[in-house]
């Protein structure tokens, strides 16, 4: 109630956005869409400062873009200081998302890195024939069946995929290098799609300082700094079961992404 008496004086509070998933479209993960809501209500509730809760093995490029750019455009419409919190990763478009944030903290045990861009998928090529099936595909455009999974792999069409993954790899290394301007470690190639733990990130200059969330907070805001917490919240159907199956694929690719950084 205190909050409506005049004149008394509210504790500062530390908005919490949780950042915990896969990055992607799909609907248990990480998507601007589903976090747009959770990260404006967050800003608008006149934080003394936001905090990004990191523990994400990245994914989609542009999701993480788009994420990444939303709390930026918030904190300097709202002029609130942003601190990113690793926990176990934030590699690859996680960490994209962290450098989204003034500062990066980390635990001494948090990977972080994977600055670099990945394609992959199965060859199945002769499955069909062998179950008796025959696939049909007509196109209009030489390049509209690249990759088709059920083909022989063209050279062509994998020289064209790097030309695309060479381009997206150098828009994420424009941004980390904008956002960390003169912090990195110019002597390294920080870009190879290597990954750090804990104080080895500090000292290439991808984080700050280690540290954990609320003691940081309470060091900078005080002790009496409250906390309210924003995140991702799953529609209605799924969690009543509507999209078990979808979850439970995704599920696997996120654990499987996760187990590239032995987590």
């Amino acid at each position: 109630m205190k909050r409506w008496i005049p004149f008394v004086k509210t504790p500062p509070h530390v908005a919490i956005i949780r950042l915990q998933g896969a990055i992607a479209t799909s609907g248990r993960a990480l998507s601007d869409r589903g976090l747009a809501d959770a990260i404006e209500k967050a800003f608008k509730s006149k934080p003394a400062a936001v905090a990004l809760e990191i523990s994400s093995p990245g994914g989609s490029p542009v999701q993480s873009s788009l994420i990444g750019a939303r709390i930026r455009r918030l904190a300097d419409e709202e002029d609130i200081p942003v601190y990113a919190f690793v926990e176990d990763v934030a590699a690859s478009g996680g960490y994209w998302l962290a450098v989204a944030a003034d500062e990066i903290y980390v635990d001494r045990g948090s990977v972080v890195g994977s600055i670099g861009v990945i394609s992959s998928g199965f060859g199945l090529q002769g499955t069909l024939e062998k179950i008796g099936a025959e696939r049909r595909v007509y196109t209009a455009g030489k390049s509209k069946s690249m990759l088709d999974p059920f083909q022989a792999e063209k050279p062509a069409d994998v020289k064209r995929l790097k030309v695309l993954l060479d381009d997206m790899h150098v828009y994420f290394k424009d941004h980390v290098t904008a956002r960390r301007a003169n912090k990195l470690d110019i002597e390294k190639d920080l870009f190879t799609g290597e990954i750090w733990i804990g104080e080895k990130a500090i000292e290439v200059g991808l984080a700050d300082h280690v540290g954990h969330l609320v003691p940081v907070m309470k060091d900078k805001l005080g002790e009496k700094v409250g906390f309210r917490r924003f995140g991702q919240k799953r529609s209605f159907v799924s969690r009543f079961g509507a999209q078990i199956v979808d979850d439970a694929v995704a599920g696997i690719e996120e654990r499987a992404a996760y187990a590239r950084f032995g987590l």
